[in-house]
């Protein structure tokens, strides 16, 4: 898998970055957004975010002074932090936003956090990199790098949308998904492989990091 370039990231407040990708996206990142209980784990890895963002009911007090300048306090209750900082970034009008952090901890905050990332996936390039792999959504045929016995999983969130899988183990031809799992646990076969869609779809796509 080739590295993932990012300008923008946001750095959630779930399993912090560990592995070699999503560390090194966030070091290179041009701009960091943090959710507001991310900001220690920043602090460790000295750096400093462009905005932080949330409650800020997760952060002390000694934290809030030192960053009295950039601490955007949001107390709305019908979105979470990461729907904040994604709000954010669209507010500015960034592209090509990598998300970290979201995942692990909380099965149920990662299961709200997939679906915040396709729900906004229309608005924004969004993609979710994990301490295992990356979460792609689509919404048109599409190529990915890849390399063989790399392990896929894609997942439709458009019961109607007829998929084609090329590059592949188990291919699909025009086929509807009709329940999440359908799509899951596949794998590449080379060093690419695309996913065909007719017509509009919310598809996600998961690829897996290769084990060092």
């Amino acid at each position: 898998m080739k590295s993932i370039q990012a300008k923008i990231v946001i750095i959630a407040d779930g399993e912090k970055p560990s592995h070699e990708i999503p560390l090194t996206i966030l070091n290179n990142a041009e701009v960091v957004v943090c959710c507001d209980g991310a900001i220690s784990f920043l602090e460790q890895q000295k750096i400093t975010p462009h905005i932080i963002i949330g409650d800020c009911d997760s952060i002390t007090s000694e934290q809030k002074e030192k960053y009295r300048s950039i601490i955007h306090i949001d107390k709305n209750d019908s979105y979470n932090d990461l729907q904040k900082a994604i709000k954010y970034c669209m507010a500015n009008r960034w592209q090509d936003v990598v998300i970290l952090g979201a995942s692990g901890w909380r099965d149920d905050h990662f299961l709200s956090n997939i679906g915040i990332l396709i729900h906004y996936a229309n608005r924004l390039s969004l993609t979710m990199v994990t301490n295992h792999g990356v979460f792609t959504p689509i919404n048109k045929t599409t190529t990915f790098n890849s390399y063989p016995k790399q392990q896929i999983s894609i997942f439709s969130f458009s019961p109607n949308t007829e998929i084609t899988y090329h590059g592949l183990k188990y291919p699909v031809y025009r086929q509807r998904f009709k329940e999440l799992w359908e799509g899951s646990l596949n794998e590449a076969v080379a060093e690419s492989f695309t996913v065909d869609i007719e017509g509009n779809g919310k598809i996600l796509v998961f690829s897996q990091f290769q084990a060092f």
